[in-house]
């Protein structure tokens, strides 16, 4: 993490704040105005005088597409992708080069399984609190907006183990800190550290670990929707292109990130709850007071110099949208693999992720775009899409007034919408239920004869290019080039 502040500070991505700034709700303020202002000012903030705690706060650091590359080692997100293309294609490769790119990509693969280092060797654990002597206060954890119910942790790498399996989960669920030893553990109804508790016994105690900071993609890798069964850490090194380094955690039988700046170490006895909430979410609303699972401390460790990293989420766009920008190009190619008539997708920052999903689209059959939007709803997180908008290949999803003016002039209501039940997000709360309510597909292609469509459909408004060629070639002499 120190690594990466000092990357971005050198790329002029950074602004320190060297300024006394509360975690009561200020760091907050700033950190809304600076992500949601012009893109020139949108930079990683370093705050480095938080009073009451010698730890600086980094917020933001991940709030641009350019950061969000940086994280994860490359020079653009779709660089990520199409690496992940490559070694996902199912096609043989031709010629030596592609033989050798082909093997290049499983190397990489191969080479980023995580290796354990020996505990009194890892920079997470050179200092060691256990038992009573863990105290949460320590941490510069911010209280964010006004109506939460109290402190969250936000930018957490939650480290669970199923029982039967012994396979790791690792997964981004805010974290309410209650008192000094205990927090709220909000691991929703559809993510995987839900279902594995649900795999222990009860009376049974769960061990769970929580990672703060480290290797900026392995933050990443928490936040991502992966196929059951890929491990996050694996995934993380394979961003990196090296492995990622665990140790064995000081309390509870599970191995954690060796440069994390700061591990909780504790258990869940899956039979107690608690009220956790609210809590300005990533909607735009408050998720309310419900009851979740508690995670009692046993250890805290950290480095001698740690940071502390922590995410603001609120009405969009904030800096959780590029993280969830950066899963939508680097899933892509994992989509088309599976449906090839996807050309591009994009999640707006508007549909907070779950609320709409846009899609272009080759069209080729009757029934067609229906297909496409019961895949979408059949894939990964996207099963939880509210809404999605159809549009025809040679249609740019990312331009939302293009996507507008189709959606408004294509589509015939009674024709063109599919309105099916299923589940949804459990903080959608325009559902008439918890996590469950009705989904709606809607067909902004252009309609010819595969869709029963009698009529001819009207062409584009263009102009001949040649035309556009010479009024470009000549605009100096209409005495317009001031316009």
């Amino acid at each position: 993490m120190r690594e990466f502040v000092d990357m971005l500070d050198a790329r002029g991505e950074l602004r320190r704040v060297r300024a006394p700034v509360s975690a009561e709700l200020e760091i907050s303020e700033i950190t809304d105005r600076v992500s949601k202002g012009p893109a020139a000012g949108n930079r990683a903030l370093l705050f480095e005088n938080v009073p009451g705690h010698r730890i600086p706060v980094a917020s933001n650091l991940f709030g641009s597409a350019a950061r969000m590359a940086l994280a994860l080692g490359a020079e653009s997100l779709d660089e990520v992708g199409e690496r992940l293309g490559a070694l996902l294609s199912p096609e043989l490769p031709r010629g030596v080069r592609a033989v050798m790119d082909r093997l290049r990509g499983g190397l990489e693969a191969a080479r980023a399984f995580p290796h354990r280092v020996d505990s009194g060797k890892a920079p997470s654990q050179e200092e060691v609190v256990t038992g009573e002597a863990v105290r949460l206060s320590d941490l510069p954890i911010l209280r964010c907006w006004p109506l939460d119910g109290g402190r969250y942790i936000t930018l957490p790498l939650v480290i669970t183990r199923d029982p039967a399996s012994g396979v790791r989960n690792v997964g981004m669920y805010r974290l309410q800190e209650f008192d000094d030893r205990t927090l709220g553990m909000h691991w929703q109804i559809h993510k995987g550290g839900a279902e594995q508790s649900e795999r222990y016994q009860p009376g049974e105690r769960i061990p769970v670990a929580v990672a703060i900071g480290g290797d900026p993609a392995a933050t990443y890798a928490a936040s991502a929707p992966l196929p059951p069964g890929i491990d996050e850490f694996l995934f993380a090194g394979w961003l990196m292109k090296r492995r990622m380094r665990l140790v064995r955690a000081v309390t509870v039988d599970l191995d954690v990130p060796a440069d994390a700046d700061i591990v909780l170490e504790g258990y869940v006895d899956p039979a107690e709850r608690r009220v956790e909430g609210p809590f300005g979410d990533h909607t735009g609303y408050y998720s309310l007071e419900d009851d979740y699972p508690v995670l009692h401390l046993t250890a805290m460790t950290m480095r001698r110099d740690p940071i502390y990293p922590a995410t603001l989420v609120g009405r969009p766009p904030m800096e959780d949208y590029w993280l969830g920008h950066a899963t939508e190009r680097i899933f892509l190619p994992l989509l088309r693999l599976v449906q090839p008539e996807i050309v591009d997708y994009h999640m707006p920052a508007e549909g907070v992720f779950h609320n709409c999903v846009i899609v272009s689209m080759r069209k080729r059959y009757p029934g067609h775009v229906a297909k496409v939007c019961f895949a979408v709803w059949s894939t990964m997180q996207l099963a939880n899409s509210k809404i999605v908008i159809a549009v025809d290949a040679d249609i740019d999803p990312h331009d939302l007034r293009e996507v507008a003016f189709r959606a408004f002039s294509n589509v015939d209501p009674r024709r063109d919408t599919i309105i099916v039940d299923g589940p949804l997000d459990v903080l959608d709360h325009g559902g008439p239920s918890f996590a469950r309510g009705s989904k709606m597909g809607i067909d902004a292609t252009r309609k010819g004869a595969l869709d029963g469509y009698q009529r001819p459909w009207p062409p584009d408004i263009t102009m001949d290019p040649r035309i556009v060629e010479l009024v470009e070639r000549r605009w100096a002499e209409y005495g317009l080039d001031r316009l």
